[in-house]
């Protein structure tokens, strides 16, 4: 099952100071709404979210149908079926896409030390 884009989605207190730290890291933003409290930096391959005020934990984030650049794929597994799979693995989702929906929609489900994990796809 391929999960798509991978990120580290960092529920943060003060957006700017995250930024201004992950950019000495050589992080650099590459898209987002400061305005709306959310910024998308990158180094390299590693892909990190910064949330102002968004939710409260830290996250691991998923994109199907998305490359490492944010860009549409061709051929991914749909985020339905990926709940299908894991709900028939034992898992229960947090949150739920529309079983008889199509495009956009996520799922979560939180792992045992109690990380959310999101599965959030967008085309």
């Amino acid at each position: 099952m391929d999960l798509g884009n991978f990120s580290i989605s960092l529920a943060v207190r003060d957006l700017d100071a995250s930024r201004t730290f992950y950019a000495a890291l050589g992080f650099a933003p590459v898209g987002g709404a400061a305005s709306e409290g959310w910024m998308i930096l990158k180094n390299g391959a590693c892909t990190l979210g910064l949330f102002q005020g968004m939710f409260e934990r830290n996250m691991l984030t998923f994109n199907p149908g998305w490359d490492a650049d944010g860009r549409p794929v061709d051929g991914f597994t749909d985020v339905r079926e990926i709940q299908r799979r894991l709900v028939a693995a034992g898992l229960s989702p947090t949150a739920s896409a529309d079983e008889n929906g199509q495009g956009p929609a996520h799922c979560m489900f939180t792992d045992p030390d109690g990380n959310p994990v999101l599965i959030d796809q967008h085309v």
